[in-house]
């Protein structure tokens, strides 16, 4: 069998229609597109429209509130932290910080900054300089006798807006 000889099941595919080539072909002139009107045209997408009804997406009535400047912290939770350091992914006598996380394959992003969970027990003395932590983080952390620095919040975005 070779490379060029390959083909596919016996109607698995269609071969397309050529539209416009003549009444004989049975998609000539309107081109299996009726007669006239919006929809025979070209670029034409009536998305949510209803015929004149009112569409759907404004009889269901709006709920909640999508906050613009919502930070997303990346996160990463005590028990990740240990079985990297047992693993040797981080070293527990260097300060770990957003770096050394995503060198660890613990945090994929550290956009608006790293988030320290108090989710399960850390017995090594670590030292953390990240952004922000919990409060059951911080007392596990200082427990196991490490510490837990934090890092300046990044600037926040001015909006300016038309007056």
């Amino acid at each position: 069998m070779k490379l060029n000889e390959l083909k596919g099941k016996p109607g698995s595919s269609k071969s397309r229609i050529r539209v416009g080539r003549g009444i004989g072909s049975g998609k000539g002139k309107t081109c299996g597109r009726g007669q006239k009107g919006q929809k025979s045209r070209t670029g034409v997408a009536i998305k949510g429209f209803e015929g004149g009804q009112m569409p759907i997406y404004r009889r269901l009535p709006k709920r909640g509130f999508h906050n613009p400047t919502r930070k997303n912290w990346a996160t990463v939770n005590l028990s990740d932290i240990q079985t990297a350091v047992d693993k040797k992914l981080l070293d527990a006598g260097k300060v770990i910080d957003a770096a050394a996380l995503v060198n660890a394959g613990l945090v994929k992003r550290t956009a608006p900054g790293v988030r320290l969970l108090g989710q399960g027990a850390i017995k090594s003395k670590v030292t953390f300089k990240i952004t922000g932590a919990t409060k059951t983080a911080i007392a596990a952390v200082e427990k196991a006798g490490g510490k837990v620095e934090f890092l300046p919040e990044p600037k926040k975005i001015e909006r300016k807006t038309a007056i």
